[in-house]
């Protein structure tokens, strides 16, 4: 969905550097994977087809944060939460 992102935080020696994959438009999503020591993250399209990838060596990555963005059911049961509590 747009807005779901991923942050990536990498060792980059002396510091850490934090990286963003952001679905940019309607229909597309985000998706990790870890795989022969390498974390990729892509942003797809709803057919499937990837726009772009960011690759990572795994021994460097220190977190992986994914962060889809509220649906709709979710910011319905968040706002009567909201509601109950005052």
């Amino acid at each position: 969905m747009k807005g779901d992102r991923v942050e990536i935080v990498v060792d980059a020696g002396d510091s850490t550097r934090t990286y963003e994959v952001v679905a940019t438009r309607a229909g597309r999503r985000v998706e990790s994977a870890v795989r022969r020591g390498v974390v990729e993250v892509s942003e797809v399209t709803r057919s499937g087809t990837v726009v772009r990838t960011a690759r990572f060596m795994a021994t460097r990555v220190l977190a992986l944060v994914e962060q889809p963005v509220p649906r709709d059911d979710e910011r319905a049961e968040e706002s009567a939460q909201e509601r109950a509590a005052g």
